[in-house]
């Protein structure tokens, strides 16, 4: 059975679609940067729930059809939007599963969360400031974030096939613009900041049983990060690009089928 649901997280009214499954145990979902739940949640929702779960995708402040700042990534607040999904279904044993960018929110908001009885992630973006300053240099860093502290109001486009855009390049083009319900091609230049800023792989020590479910190659979300993640389990998938684990087969189903049977256990 689906349905629509309200999330109220610190004064806003989020959109959500509720699946409901027979039995205890329920996934909340998070999911790339800028998406929304007609996109890859909306599809995670559907498989898991078949798989006998109770799931529920929703827009994040912000995106989509929930309230928020428009098309602005804000990381404390997708945190509390996460604590305010498992309070909604808090009469079920809850775990969380996010997929890019919501890998590494699922892991942030786990490692806070004590009522969070495990977590994945699939092609996730488990961020750290100190391997991004490492590799770009701090230099370079530190001017990056004061760049978009200078214009961190303005508006760019989120994907772009040639342009400058939040996520440049074919393959994010490809995917975003053959999947444009309630979705909105701009994000601030703030939001950038939000993410060099974002530390996942420093909660490790304070996670709940845990999962990474990611692609070989993948030139947005780092292989080498995912293996830094030191997962509890770690499935590797040999795709050819991230968005392969977005909406493609077979890497979608052997991400549905691992999510599962490890979350199954708790």
């Amino acid at each position: 059975m689906t349905e629509r649901v309200t999330i109220h997280s610190e004064g806003l009214a989020l959109s959500g679609v509720l699946h409901r499954s027979p039995g205890p145990r329920a996934i909340v979902l998070t999911g790339p940067f800028t998406g929304v739940k007609e996109q890859v949640t909306g599809l995670y929702a559907e498989r898991l729930a078949a798989e006998g779960f109770t799931v529920l995708a929703f827009d994040h402040r912000g995106f989509g059809e929930s309230e928020g700042r428009p098309q602005h990534e804000d990381s404390q607040g997708k945190l509390a939007d996460l604590r305010a999904a498992v309070t909604l279904l808090a009469d079920y044993r809850v775990a969380l599963v996010g997929i890019c960018l919501g890998g590494g929110y699922a892991m942030r908001a786990a490692a806070a969360d004590p009522r969070v009885v495990a977590v994945a992630g699939i092609a996730g973006a488990y961020n750290s400031p100190r391997w991004f300053a490492e590799r770009m240099g701090a230099a370079t860093y530190r001017k990056s974030l004061a760049d978009l502290i200078e214009r961190y109001d303005e508006f760019l486009p989120a994907v772009s096939r040639d342009g400058e855009a939040a996520m440049p390049g074919e393959e994010p083009w490809s995917y975003y613009s053959a999947h444009p319900a309630n979705w909105t091609n701009r994000v601030t230049r703030g939001s950038l900041h939000s993410l060099l800023t974002l530390d996942v792989l420093g909660v490790r020590p304070l996670l709940p049983p845990s999962l990474v479910v990611h692609g070989r190659r993948d030139d947005y979300c780092s292989p080498e990060l995912a293996e830094a993640m030191a997962a509890d389990q770690t499935v590797w998938l040999d795709g050819e690009r991230h968005t392969d684990l977005y909406d493609v087969d077979p890497y979608v189903s052997a991400a549905v089928t691992s999510t599962a049977e490890f979350l199954r256990r708790f």
